[in-house]
């Protein structure tokens, strides 16, 4: 996979995040969890095809980085040099 593809994916899955994240907190929204689920299952989808590109662990360090919640590679390139 050509990494202008692997860096698309990565943005929708940030996309994706933020907009369940919106939804999740929008007192205005109806259906909240019919969207967020959506969001949730696209992300599931691009996790799997970069899993295919990159490997398991790759693809979900990835969703996390995209999630917030993981480390960043400036991260992790710190803490195999100490």
């Amino acid at each position: 996979m050509a990494q202008s593809e692997v860096a698309r994916l990565r943005q929708q899955m940030t996309l994706e995040y933020q907009a369940a994240q919106r939804a999740l907190e929008s007192v205005a929204m109806t259906a909240q969890h019919v969207f967020i689920t959506k969001r949730m299952e696209n992300m599931s989808a691009m996790r799997d095809e970069l899993a295919r590109q990159v490997g398991e662990e790759a693809a979900t360090r990835m969703l996390c980085e995209a999630c917030g919640t993981g480390e960043t590679e400036n991260q992790t390139e710190e803490k195999s040099t100490t």
